[in-house]
């Protein structure tokens, strides 16, 4: 069976619904994931725009989530999941906001591509501590990744 990620609030290359940009609620759409390897330890999960600030003129990838150690046995997240909510050993990094936790789409020109990315890993990853960055982890779970799978959902704001 293949690794995939899925999502009630949008289908791969859809467009996301407003709730969950900072034009509606902000909040984590609900994500699923099947076909994880037997041999995956935990997840890592990174939500990015490539598209930062302009798709016409890309400079930056903007990180939205990142989310690592997630324990093997998780299936997915709830809508809206909090950090009280993640499940034991779960721990965050950084977004480009400098908080931890999700940042919704919020492109200040254009359609933007938002690829929430899950990573299944043959370990646990050392804790990056507080200041966790998305290229911390990255580095951090090089030649560990086992299985990999991509929804990438799409963004434009409908007020100026």
């Amino acid at each position: 069976m293949p690794f995939t990620l899925d999502s009630p609030a949008f289908t791969h290359e859809a467009e996301i619904p407003g709730m969950y940009t900072c034009e509606g609620r902000d909040v984590s759409p609900a994500l699923s994931w099947t076909g994880a390897p037997e041999n995956a330890k935990s997840f890592v999960l990174i939500v990015d725009d490539p598209d930062a600030p302009d798709p016409k003129a890309p400079k930056s990838t903007w990180v939205h989530w990142v989310l690592y150690n997630i324990p093997a046995s998780t299936r997915g997240f709830a809508l809206g999941v909090k950090p009280s909510d993640l499940p034991a050993g779960t721990k965050q990094g950084l977004n480009d906001w400098k908080k931890t936790g999700y940042g919704g789409p919020c492109p200040p020109i254009g359609r933007h591509r938002y690829y929430h990315k899950l990573y299944a890993l043959d370990t646990l990853l050392p804790d990056q501590g507080s200041e966790a960055t998305k290229q911390m982890v990255v580095d951090a779970m090089k030649g560990h990744v086992v299985a990999e799978t991509v929804l990438m959902g799409t963004y434009q704001k409908e007020k100026g």
